[in-house]
C-alpha cells in the first residue's frame, strides 16, 4: 500500500472517530436542550389533523442542529490542534452541510418511522418496551450512517 493511501485511511479513521464521539456528545450531552428534544419533531399527525401547522417544530429542530454542529465542530478543531486532521474549505463545508441536512430531516422523526414501516419493521418503529426504543435505535444508526458520509466528504474533497 502506498504512503498516500495509508495517510488517507488514517485521516478517514481519525475523522470518523472525532465525528462519532462528537455526535454522541452533541446529541446526548451538550447539543440540545430539553425544549429542543421535546419539540423538534412536532407536530404529531394528530396535531396536524387538529389544524396545527406542519412547520411547527422546525425552529426547535434547527436550533438543535445548529447547537449540535457547534459542539461537533468545536471538538474537531480541538482535536485538530493536537493531530494533523485534514480539512479543505470545500470538504469541511460539504461535510457540514450533509451532516446538518440529514440530521435535521432525521430528527423530525417521521422519516425514520416511515423508513422502518416501508422496510418491513412497523413494530420496531413503535417499540417502547423494556427500556428499548426502536425509533431511537434506528435514529442513531441513521445518524451514524450520515456521519460516515460526512467523514468521506471531509477526507476526500
Amino acid at each position: 500500500m502506498e504512503n498516500n493511501q495509508m495517510l488517507q485511511l488514517a485521516a478517514f479513521g481519525s475523522v470518523w472517530a472525532v465525528l462519532s464521539v462528537g455526535h454522541t456528545l452533541a446529541d446526548h450531552v451538550l447539543g440540545q436542550t430539553d425544549h429542543q428534544a421535546a419539540n423538534k419533531a412536532a407536530p404529531t399527525p394528530e396535531q396536524v389533523a387538529a389544524g396545527a401547522s406542519p412547520r411547527l417544530g422546525w425552529s426547535a429542530c434547527l436550533a438543535h442542529v445548529a447547537q449540535y454542529h457547534a459542539v461537533v465542530a468545536g471538538l474537531y478543531l480541538l482535536v485538530r490542534l493536537a493531530v494533523p486532521l485534514p480539512a479543505t474549505v470545500l470538504g469541511a463545508t460539504t461535510a457540514l452541510l450533509w451532516s446538518a441536512g440529514t440530521h435535521a430531516i432525521l430528527d423530525r422523526r417521521w422519516p425514520v418511522r416511515l423508513l422502518l414501516e416501508r422496510t418491513g419493521s412497523p413494530d420496531f418503529a413503535t417499540l417502547q418496551s423494556g427500556g428499548i426504543s426502536g425509533p431511537y435505535l434506528a435514529d442513531q444508526a441513521l445518524h451514524a450512517t450520515a456521519l460516515l458520509g460526512s467523514a468521506l466528504l471531509l477526507t476526500r474533497l
